[in-house]
C-alpha cells in the first residue's frame, strides 16, 4: 500500500487489536481505455483532503447521522491507504483491487473504496466472490446517470462503460438496482435490452424526484447484502460539478444520503465505493466536499447496522 493523507483522520489501525467496522482503501487506476488517460487517478486524494476540516468533529453531533459519527462507541473504521496501481497495468490493477478487497472482507470489515473511474469498481464486486461463499450472494445498488452495461468500448470489456454489465456475469452477483438514470446517457438499445434480460430494476432520477427513494429501496430484498457504488455523477451537477460526464437533473444531496441510509435500515451494506471525481473539472473544491461526506455518511451508516 502506499501512503495517503488519511480521511478524517482516521487511523491505519485500531489500538488494542480491536477489529474496524469499515476499512477505507483508495484505487487510483482501474483498467483505462486507449489514448483516453482517468481523470480520477488524483480522486481519492482530494477526497480525503477534503474531509479534513470534519476531522476534529468526529466527536460532533452530525445531524445527517442523528448523533456523533460513531455514535457512544469508539473510532471504528480505519484508512488503510491505496493499493498500488499503474495507468497502463490494467490487468495488475484488477488483481490488486479485487485481492484488496477480499482481504478487508476475509478480517470481518466493510471495504470502502476510493476511485477511480467506473473500472475499479469490476474488481471490487469480484473481490467479493468468497465472501458470498460463505454470507450468501450480493446485490448492487448503483447511483450513476449511466446504466454501464457496454459489453466492450475501444476493445477494452473491464472499462468504466462496462461494470454493471460485468457484474451481471458474476455468480455471486444475485441482483442489481441501478438509480439515477437520466437524459441520453451512453447507452444504446442493446444495453438497454441486455440490463433488463438480466433483470436489472432502471430507476431514474425523475422517478425519485417523484417518488422518493422508496422506489429504489423497495426493490431490494429485505436482510440482502448490498453493495453500493455511487459514481459522482449520479448527483446533479449543481452540487456534484467535478465529473467528467454532468447531466442535469441528478439525485439530491439529501436522495442521495437517505438512499445510503435506507439501504442500512432494510439490508445490510457489505460494501461501498465512490468513483468518477473529476478534481480538476471541480469548482470551489464543491465536488470533493459532497464527496467527502457521502464516504462518511456511508461510515455512519456501517457503524448503525447492528
Amino acid at each position: 500500500m502506499t501512503d495517503r493523507i488519511s480521511f478524517l483522520g482516521l487511523p491505519s489501525r485500531l489500538p488494542d487489536g480491536r477489529p474496524p467496522r469499515a476499512m477505507i482503501f483508495g484505487a487510483g487506476h482501474g483498467s483505462a481505455y486507449p489514448g483516453r488517460p482517468s481523470r480520477s487517478a488524483t480522486a481519492a486524494a482530494a477526497i480525503r483532503a477534503a474531509s479534513g476540516d470534519e476531522a476534529p468533529l468526529i466527536g460532533h453531533w452530525d445531524f445527517d447521522l442523528g448523533g456523533p459519527l460513531f455514535g457512544d462507541e469508539p473510532v471504528s473504521c480505519v484508512d488503510i491507504g491505496d493499493v498500488a496501481t499503474a495507468a497502463e497495468d490494467a490487468a495488475g490493477n484488477r488483481a490488486a483491487i479485487s485481492a484488496q478487497t477480499a482481504e478487508v472482507l476475509g478480517a470481518a470489515a466493510v471495504p470502502i473504496l476510493l476511485g477511480g473511474d467506473d473500472s475499479v469498481v469490476i474488481p471490487f464486486l469480484a473481490g467479493f466472490a468468497a465472501y458470498a461463499e460463505t454470507r450468501g450472494p450480493i446485490w448492487v445498488l448503483q447511483i450513476d446517470a449511466h446504466i454501464d452495461w457496454r459489453d466492450e468500448l475501444h476493445g477494452e470489456r473491464h472499462g468504466y462503460s462496462s461494470p454493471m454489465r460485468r457484474a451481471s456475469e458474476m455468480a455471486h452477483v444475485q441482483g442489481i438496482v441501478q438509480v439515477g438514470m437520466r437524459g441520453v446517457g451512453s447507452a444504446r438499445a442493446e444495453e438497454i435490452e441486455a440490463a433488463r434480460r438480466f433483470g436489472s430494476h432502471l430507476v431514474t432520477a425523475r422517478e425519485i424526484h417523484a417518488a422518493g427513494v422508496e422506489a429504489a429501496l423497495r426493490l431490494i430484498p429485505e436482510d440482502a447484502r448490498v453493495v453500493i457504488t455511487l459514481d459522482c455523477d449520479g448527483l446533479d451537477p449543481g452540487i456534484m460539478p467535478g465529473v467528467a460526464a454532468p447531466s442535469p437533473g441528478g439525485l439530491s444531496y439529501t436522495e442521495t444520503i437517505d438512499l445510503i441510509a435506507g439501504v442500512g435500515r432494510r439490508a445490510w451494506i457489505a460494501g461501498f465505493d465512490i468513483v468518477e471525481l473529476a478534481p480538476a473539472a471541480d469548482l470551489g473544491n464543491l465536488s470533493a466536499l459532497t464527496a467527502a461526506r457521502l464516504v462518511t455518511n456511508a461510515i455512519g451508516t456501517v457503524v448503525r447496522q447492528g
